[in-house]
């Protein structure tokens, strides 16, 4: 299954549920209380993360979604930092502020990167269904998919008249559901249960077969269109009427915190289906978000050029041989990632020492090195017939095996001018007794305020003096 970075800026997604505020006390621990067994803290930094379905709304806006949030909370100081912390990441929330209730508020006190307490502040909200109900379908027009995201907190009590109402308008309707009664989510395009939850439905599963037929009878029962199984560290199942069953691996490379990660899961999930992703690549791409998210502390979104990353790993792009279309995502990405881009050029007919050196001195000049190749015309004409000696394809494996290369793309042009127009480097680097005003594409570079390095070559070291020396003997 190929992957690539779905268009999230015209994908609007709606998230209705419970909303939380999940606090953070950070802070040290050097002695043992003397009135009680436990660690002394001293507190030294307050966080605050949304949490809930405000984390949802706000994984969508950090992949770079329209996201819209309606949900219940308190009338207090803890309203104030969600509504300030999701409008300041893009967020439109609105919320039903109840009066005399406390906004749900889960407070984590954390020493040397460990939990070490976790306390809640709740109460079961009277909310105004009806009240709620109005305000969704009021920012149902022209949203791609409506979410929800359930945690059983009262914020959500008539479901049905809220998937009906998406569904009257052909909108997706994606469940995050808890609780022992999936008929509320009757109707749904996915719901995205963990193991745990779908085994307190349908009962204990000894195997994937199980599993499969029971997640089937439970689609039928309920009209769902699809059904989304998290299952830790045995990846995910996806399950839909009339298709095989598609089973995907963890991508967790190591995990760390799993709080939150059921939120990564659908806001993903939502976020490329609004885009247009079929319902397998968005699994996928969900997939490859949760295995990011659980590497990192607490409550946490992951960022559109996080998950390219993530999708140029998996795709084999992170290095090596590009095309055009590949490279400038690379590029992009890593610009997301305050790296520095080195453009290098040349023919590299036969690698040598000096050019092994050469490309070891472009790459400490920067983050990133790309090597532009000339193709085989390319060579011929400034080399002369019976050059190259080895064709384009095999210059660039040999380039792209090289430690201190990132990317590696061919040119067929006599010069590398339109790369570096579409690729806009920040350091050109160019070997040999050049002039800076001598180095092809140092005026392009220039304009755009980038820079424009020669570096010395290896004594001793040219391909074409080693042609020469083969052909003599």
């Amino acid at each position: 299954m190929k992957l690539s970075m779905p268009r999230f800026d015209q994908a609007p997604v709606l998230v209705v549920g419970d909303v939380m505020l999940d606090r953070y006390w950070h802070g040290g621990t050097s002695r043992i209380s003397p009135e009680a067994p436990v660690p002394v803290v001293k507190v030294e930094h307050i966080e605050d993360r949304p949490g809930g379905a405000a984390n949802v709304a706000l994984n969508i806006a950090a992949l770079g979604a329209p996201a819209s949030l309606v949900g219940v909370t308190g009338d207090d100081e803890a309203a104030d930092s969600l509504t300030n912390s999701l409008n300041g990441a893009g967020v439109r929330a609105i919320f039903q502020r109840v009066a005399h209730q406390p906004t749900i508020v889960k407070l984590r006190v954390m020493s040397r990167h460990q939990q070490l307490l976790r306390i809640d502040f709740e109460e079961p909200f009277a909310t105004d269904p009806v009240a709620l109900g109005v305000e969704v379908d009021n920012l149902l027009e022209g949203v791609k998919v409506l979410v929800l995201s359930d945690y059983g907190k009262g914020a959500l009590k008539n479901h049905q008249a809220l998937i009906q109402a998406a569904r009257a308008r052909g909108i997706p309707v994606l469940a995050d559901p808890k609780g022992k009664d999936f008929s509320i989510y009757r109707g749904a395009s996915v719901i995205t249960p963990n193991l745990s939850e779908f085994e307190t439905i349908v009962g204990g599963c000894a195997d994937e077969h199980e599993l499969v037929s029971k997640g089937a009878q439970l689609m039928q029962d309920l009209d769902l269109g699809a059904l989304l199984v998290t299952r830790g560290e045995h990846g995910m199942t996806l399950l839909r009427p009339d298709h095989p069953a598609l089973h995907l691996p963890a991508r967790a490379r190591e995990v760390f915190d799993v709080t939150g990660a059921g939120d990564t899961v659908i806001s993903t999930l939502a976020a490329a289906i609004a885009a247009g992703e079929e319902l397998p690549h968005a699994v996928a791409l969900a997939n490859l978000a949760a295995g990011i998210v659980v590497g990192k502390l607490g409550t946490a979104a992951i960022s559109a050029p996080e998950l390219r990353r993530a999708i140029q790993r998996e795709e084999g792009s992170e290095r090596g041989v590009l095309g055009l279309e590949q490279l400038l995502l690379a590029v992009d990405d890593a610009r997301a990632h305050n790296e520095t881009i080195v453009f290098t050029n040349g023919c590299f007919d036969i690698l040598h020492a000096g050019h092994v050196t050469y490309l070891e001195q472009a790459r400490a000049q920067g983050d990133r090195l790309i090597v532009a190749v000339n193709d085989d015309a390319s060579v011929s004409r400034l080399k002369g017939p019976g050059r190259p000696i080895n064709s384009v394809d095999r210059r660039m494996a040999v380039l792209a095996g090289l430690g201190a290369v990132d990317w590696v793309i061919s040119f067929s042009e006599g010069t590398p001018e339109n790369l570096l127009r579409e690729v806009k480097p920040d350091v050109l680097v160019k070997g040999g007794d050049y002039g800076i005003d001598q180095v092809v594409g140092a005026d392009i570079v220039a304009a755009y305020g980038g820079t424009v390095k020669v570096l010395g070559l290896v004594e001793n070291s040219s391909t074409t003096a080693i042609v020469e020396k083969i052909r003599n003997h």
